[in-house]
Order: structure tokens, then C-alpha cells, then sequence
């Protein structure tokens, strides 16, 4: 109640809306005096008969609450904006945008995400045979790796994940206290034994030395990849990638406090295999999940 007047500010049927529905829990008079709003005014607007138009804009912010509330307070207006019309609602981006500025509802605040690899070493570098080109033609033909860090109370987090282009999936990862070859052994054995890819898929990957080491190497040749790699200190040659440990970051990392290692990966899992790849919708994907994205190959996602 302290922060209702800074939340529910604008449109007054807002306030009796948010007084009706809390008032078995707070005097009315209370939340009136808070709200800045007469008792006469909200028994008068409660005897009222609602409008279409009223009872339109009410399904419309109750379905804008649930579906802000189920991407964990991540999407902002466009995103909303198309999961309502995929529910059958008939209104603008400008209208969702202004409705929910009216309710209080705001994605949140992304930090600054800073990108570094280390290559400076003397392993042999594999050529960049996509040249930036991150649209094949179907899934298991261009998988894209990367590693980021991870804090947490007890030390740093090593995450290494491997990405199928086609619908920004992750398809393998590894997580571990150290950045070793067996990190990013482990991020692939993953993605191969979920996939089974045939012959001839693109391996792309930074100049990282894990990803140059030799064991690395003969694991793609073992599985008859293609290696390429991005161009020494050029983070668009895998934006993809950068784009997905962005998005881990922005939208998840950086609003929780890892006490221990294992609960960070504990909540990396839930985040990457429940909500990024099944239910987080993706703007290069026509706002679907990437999940919902492969299977429209083969049936409709609703």
C-alpha cells in the first residue's frame, strides 16, 4: 500500500479496480485516502454497469499481467504485444504500451553486458566459413559455441554452450568452476547426443583456446564437422552467441545472488532448458520459442 500511488497513478478506474479487488484486505477509506481518490466516487463507479470497451480493457490488462508475469518480468511492450494477439486480442502496441505504463508494469532494467575472450595463444586458427551468414536452411547445419563467466559467493562460474543457428536453441552446455578443454568437451558431447547431426554441420566458435586446443579439434574431425572460427577480437563473427549470453545476463544472472555454485546451476538449467528454449519468445524466430520454432517444421505451435 505504501507504493500504490506511485504504481496505480493516472487513470482512476485503475485505483477502483486495485481498491476492489484488495478490499477484504484493507479498509476501503485507507486505500481511498492512499490513492487519492473519494469513497462516493469508487461506491458510485462500483453500482456502475461496466462498458464493452471497460470490460475489454480489463481481459486486456489481466492477460498483459499474466503474460509479463510468466516471461519473469523480462518482456517489454512489442513482446506482449504479440502474445496478445496471438491470444485472439485485437489492439495496438501504442495501446499495450500506454496500459501498461498506466499499471505499472515495466521490463526489467538491463545492465551493460561486457564480452571477453581470451586468444592469445599459438594454436593453429580455423578460417570463418559463414562470413557472418547465421540463417541455414535447417536445423543441425550451423552449431555456434561460446564461454561466459558466472559469479556466485564462492568463486567463479564457467558456462559453455553450443547453439543450433537455425532456431537459436541450445542444444548442449557444460557448466564448471574451472575453464578447462573438458568444458567444452563436455557442452558438445551434450549437443551430439541430443542431436545426432550428420556429416558436414559448421562448427563456429571464437579463437578461444579450448576451442583451438587439439583435443577439441579431433573431437569435431571425429564427428566429421566443419571447424570455423571468428576473426581476433570481433564479437560480431559470433553474435548469435554474444546475443544469447546477453539475454542470460540481462534477464536472469543479474537479478539473482548465487550464494553457492550449485545453485547457480541449478538455476542456469531451469533458465536454458524450461524457459529459454521452450517458452521465451525469440524476435528473429517471428516471436515463438526456439523449441516452438523446430517443431513448426513439422506441426503448428499454438
Amino acid at each position: 500500500m505504501k507504493k500504490g500511488n506511485g504504481i496505480l497513478c493516472g487513470d482512476p478506474e485503475v485505483k477502483y479496480a486495485f481498491i476492489r479487488d484488495h478490499r477484504e484486505r484493507f479498509p476501503i477509506s485507507v486505500m481511498c485516502d492512499i490513492l487519492g481518490v473519494s469513497r462516493s466516487g469508487f461506491h458510485d463507479w462500483m453500482k456502475r454497469v461496466p462498458s464493452p470497451r471497460a470490460i475489454e480493457r480489463s481481459k486486456i490488462q489481466a492477460a498483459i499481467r499474466r503474460i509479463f508475469e510468466g516471461s519473469r518480468r523480462n518482456y517489454g511492450s512489442p513482446r506482449i504485444h504479440k502474445e496478445l494477439v496471438k491470444q485472439g486480442f485485437n489492439c495496438s502496441e501504442t495501446r499495450v504500451e500506454r496500459l501498461m505504463r498506466e499499471m505499472g508494469i515495466r521490463a526489467k532494467t538491463k545492465r551493460k553486458f561486457r564480452v571477453t575472450t581470451d586468444s592469445n595463444h599459438k594454436l593453429p586458427v580455423s578460417p570463418n566459413v559463414i562470413n557472418r551468414d547465421f540463417k541455414p536452411s535447417g536445423p543441425d547445419r550451423l552449431w555456434l559455441s561460446d564461454i561466459t563467466y558466472i559469479a556466485t559467493d564462492e568463486g567463479w562460474l564457467y558456462l559453455a554452450t553450443v547453439m543450433d543457428a537455425y532456431s537459436r536453441k541450445i542444444v548442449g552446455w557444460s557448466i564448471e568452476a574451472r575453464m578447462t578443454q573438458n568444458l567444452v568437451l563436455e557442452a558438445l558431447e551434450m549437443a551430439v547426443k541430443q542431436r545426432r547431426p550428420g556429416p558436414g554441420l559448421i562448427h563456429h566458435s571464437d579463437r578461444g583456446s579450448q576451442y583451438a586446443a587439439k583435443a577439441y579439434q579431433r573431437r569435431l574431425w571425429r564427428y566429421r564437422m566443419i571447424p570455423s572460427m571468428s576473426r581476433k577480437g570481433n564479437c560480431w563473427d559470433n553474435s548469435p552467441m554474444e546475443s544469447f549470453f546477453h539475454t542470460l545476463k540481462t534477464e536472469h544472472v543479474y537479478f539473482e545472488v548465487f550464494r553457492i555454485r550449485k545453485e547457480a546451476k541449478s538455476s542456469i538449467f531451469e533458465y536454458i532448458e524450461v524457459y529459454y528454449n521452450r517458452q521465451r519468445s525469440h524476435s528473429s524466430l517471428g516471436f515463438v520459442s526456439p523449441q516452438c520454432y523446430e517443431q513448426q517444421l513439422f506441426i503448428k505451435c499454438g
